[in-house]
């Protein structure tokens, strides 16, 4: 994968900056770099989603650290955390990532249906504890988690009809398609992974789609022909390669590999995973994780 960074946005109001760092983390620019100083907590936690999102990891956990000092009690600061955790899950260390959601829990608990931030920072540290549960082979855990978030985001949904917690519902969805992937049940895969897929087309963020995409992927291969499953892994490399989304990339080459797609899926696979190293990015060992 060769690095390649997108044309510099003009910034000159804090309007705009706000705009890029959005566009950046959750629209239709992930690859933004360079990305606008931050300003504030949410502009930090944005900035921070967005390097992430790049494989920036070293810059991403700085941003998180400023945010941390900036907003120690908040929503912002559940919020980091569960973006701290989400970067040490993507590398293996759901050991290290469940006690940042437990603090991203502490710190939002206890949820507020009514407040949309408050449950926006709760479902999110749930969802991340579900996910490292899972990462440990606590699938009992991992559904018993995901059935609480479930269920309060369908409470807040109902207190306020015209607010939909799109972005927490793609996230369970994920979730949820990895958690029935572990238990060998394709079928509800599939069924988890065409609602990310669904729910990512109307959200506006090209990373939720490329990333849904690649669970969907993944949910595919328990079918006899595996080739439709390495069409659309092949499509999602495409894509993270297209918007510098240095994870994913490196994602779709693992299940490319995975799916016996040749040699050139192992050398991708390889200089992505190179390139997530010389970000900052730490990988840990099935034993340390």
């Amino acid at each position: 994968m060769a690095p390649h960074d997108p044309p510099r946005h003009a910034v000159s109001t804090p309007a705009d900056r706000h705009a890029i760092l959005a566009a950046a983390a959750f629209g239709s620019a992930p690859g933004v770099n360079p990305l606008p100083a931050a300003h504030g907590a949410e502009q930090r936690w944005l900035r921070a989603v967005a390097l992430g999102g790049q494989g920036r990891y070293a810059a991403a956990r700085a941003e998180l650290a400023r945010l941390g000092r900036s907003d120690r009690d908040g929503v912002w600061s559940s919020l980091g955390a569960s973006t701290e955790a989400s970067l040490l899950r993507q590398l293996g260390g759901h050991r290290a990532a469940a006690v940042a959601d437990g603090r991203a829990l502490a710190l939002s608990s206890p949820v507020d249906t009514g407040c949309e931030s408050s449950v926006a920072a709760w479902c999110d540290a749930t969802t991340g504890l579900a996910a490292d549960a899972l990462g440990r082979g606590r699938l009992t855990v991992c559904r018993t988690l995901l059935d609480e978030c479930a269920s309060v985001l369908d409470t807040a949904e109902l207190a306020a009809s015209d607010r939909l917690f799109v972005r927490q519902r793609i996230r369970l969805a994920w979730v949820g398609a990895e958690s029935a992937l572990a238990a060998g049940d394709f079928v509800r895969a599939r069924s988890y992974a065409d609602r990310a897929v669904e729910l990512a087309a109307g959200f506006g963020s090209v990373r939720h789609s490329v990333k849904s995409d690649l669970v969907k992927a993944a949910s595919l291969t328990g079918r006899p022909d595996r080739e439709p499953a390495a069409a659309l892994a092949a499509e999602v490399l495409r894509r993270a390669d297209e918007h510098g989304l240095v994870p994913l990339h490196w994602a779709a080459a693992m299940l490319l590999d995975g799916l016996g797609a040749g040699d050139d899926a192992g050398r991708v696979r390889d200089l992505s995973a190179t390139l997530v190293v010389r970000r900052g990015g730490r990988f840990v060992t099935a034993s340390r994780g």
